[in-house]
């Protein structure tokens, strides 16, 4: 079995990171965090539909029904350069909903849905919620741009392991992009006369994110490929812990100023966190592997 991207899908992850670039890059997010308001994070109904035009929604659908008729892999390949801008929005409840939820398809429809921990994602933006919603109630989000409520009983845990596992892409591309940010700021803050780069507790912090980092995509693209559940949980596992650790390394390589509310550094750790809730919890997760084991 072949694991290496093919010409089209590294084309595919090209383009979709620089339409995103385009429309969703480091003065978009910050407008988007600075500019919530007292209703709290809104949602860009142009962005949607240009990601529907796209066709990050219609992917997996077959082109016979006016999808991109590509599979999983290619879907990680999206997500996981989702999770890298940044990019806000119940992006895995509407893809997933595309071709069973009118509108869902070409971004004209924002679906969410109520995960199985009870917790709905941009409920006041959604068009369409899939679950029991019925007498949620907002709950305070850690990150600014993922509003959350809890609905009263939990969802069914439909299509929880293609959520785990696009959530897991997210958690890739966000810990791949805060290994970037450690490296390029070890690279050009200087103390004593060099790099930070330069000290070697810097270089083993960055290494040790690289490793984390290069360690998820392996699983992650594995499981893609095999739409195993529990390589699925595996993946999903080393991503949050990649995401989340590498987020922190890089504060730390920050130093001071990673803390500040300037810095994009606290945005990938709030979301990992927030991501960390999605699909599949770590401890059932846990449980999958070790009884497959």
């Amino acid at each position: 079995m072949d694991f290496r991207l093919t010409e089209d899908q590294r084309a595919l992850r090209r383009g979709v990171r620089e339409l995103l670039d385009r429309r969703f890059g480091r003065d978009a997010l910050r407008a988007a965090v600075d500019g919530g308001g007292p209703a709290g994070a809104v949602l860009d109904r142009g962005l949607w539909r240009e990601l529907g035009a796209a066709g990050f929604f219609a992917l997996r659908l077959p082109e016979a029904a006016g999808g991109v008729g590509l599979g999983l892999p290619e879907a990680v390949l999206l997500f996981e350069e989702a999770g890298r801008a940044l990019l806000p929005g119940p992006l895995i409840a509407t893809h997933l909903a595309a071709g069973e939820v009118p509108g869902a398809e070409d971004g004209s429809v924002v679906v969410t849905a109520v995960d199985p921990s009870g917790l709905v994602e941009w409920l006041d933006a959604a068009d369409v919620v899939l679950g029991d919603a019925a007498g949620a109630v907002p709950v305070r989000s850690v990150d600014p741009l993922t509003p959350l409520h809890r609905a009263g009983t939990a969802a069914a845990p439909a299509a929880v392991h293609e959520v785990s596992l696009l959530t897991a892409a997210e958690q890739l591309g966000s810990a791949a992009r805060t290994t970037e940010l450690a490296v390029a700021h070890a690279r050009t803050r200087e103390q004593f006369g060099q790099p930070i780069g330069g000290f070697q507790a810097v270089k083993h912090l960055c290494a040790q994110m690289l490793v984390r980092t290069e360690v998820a995509r392996v699983a992650v693209y594995a499981a893609a490929v095999t739409g195993d559940p529990v390589e699925i949980a595996g993946a999903r596992l080393l991503a949050d812990e990649a995401a989340t650790a590498c987020a922190r390394d890089c504060l730390q390589v920050h130093g001071g100023m990673g803390f500040t509310w300037e810095a994009d550094v606290h945005l990938h750790l709030k979301r990992a966190w927030v991501r960390a809730e999605r699909g599949l919890s770590g401890a059932a997760a846990e449980e999958l592997v070790a009884g497959a084991l």
